[in-house]
């Protein structure tokens, strides 16, 4: 049994977007292929849609997603309307499906809009000499401060998961992979550890450290220490599962 949700600002595509989905595996342009999760690209008019297949879960969490908890879809689909209407830039959500029988979760798919985009976060991490980036990365820590205003907390805020595009002098940012975030009041701890996953690179912690004690008025050396403090948690947390694996994952292969 196929389930569906369709923006209704794209309705009279229903039938093209059944088909899309119908197909996903032998039709579009192959863009990304994760171990989890297929991103194809689809043209469709004058437009090019983003589709998202997610891979089936485990036998207990396809239950569970069956009946207790909203699919990676939905939650893509459904928190990219919650950002537009916050604010927060993220490519247009069109639908979701979801493949569901009488007792799991199949296949699911989140359906948006394709954003170009000339960079991610991950180029600023990469390359410290990045033509204009101080500059971005300020008006990046900007941008996340007004999520953070707006009651977001992207628990995915991680190099990868922020499209830029140059627009002019500025720059725009747009989300994604959204399906892990919250709607809350955001404590300082809270703001502070959402920069943890982005770099490890203490000049660039610098930078946000800076920009951000402006926008909420504490002293820089506050939020440096905070935030550094939490970048290196976040680091030696990273890298000791990473040991791990090699050990003991890798022991098995």
């Amino acid at each position: 049994m196929l389930k569906k949700t369709i923006n209704n600002n794209f309705k009279k595509l229903t039938d093209n977007l059944n088909s899309l989905i119908e197909n996903f595996n032998s039709e579009g342009t192959l863009y990304i292929k994760g171990s989890r999760n297929t991103i194809r690209l689809f043209k469709l008019h004058n437009q090019t849609l983003n589709i998202k297949s997610f891979k089936k879960p485990a036998l207990l969490n396809s239950f569970i997603y069956r009946y207790f908890r909203k699919s990676k879809a939905r939650r893509s689909y459904e928190y990219a309307t919650i950002l537009l209407e916050k604010g927060v830039g993220t490519p247009t959500p069109i639908a979701y499906y979801e493949n569901q029988n009488l007792i799991s979760l199949q296949e699911s798919y989140y359906v948006s809009e394709h954003q170009l985009y000339d960079l991610t976060f991950r180029e600023l991490v990469q390359q410290l000499e990045y033509q204009d980036h101080e500059n971005i990365l300020r008006q990046f820590t900007r941008f996340t401060w007004k999520m953070h205003e707006a009651g977001i907390l992207f628990k995915d805020h991680s190099p990868g998961n922020t499209l830029i595009k140059k627009d002019g002098a500025n720059y725009l940012f747009f989300l994604v992979d959204l399906n892990r975030m919250k709607f809350i009041q955001l404590t300082f701890k809270d703001r502070i550890k959402n920069f943890s996953r982005l770099t490890p690179k203490k000049e660039m912690i610098e930078i946000m450290s800076d920009e951000y004690a402006k926008l909420i008025q504490q002293p820089y050396e506050k939020i440096f220490d905070a935030m550094w403090y939490e970048t290196e948690r976040f680091q030696e947390k990273y890298w000791r599962k990473q040991r791990f694996k090699q050990k003991h994952i890798g022991n098995c292969t």
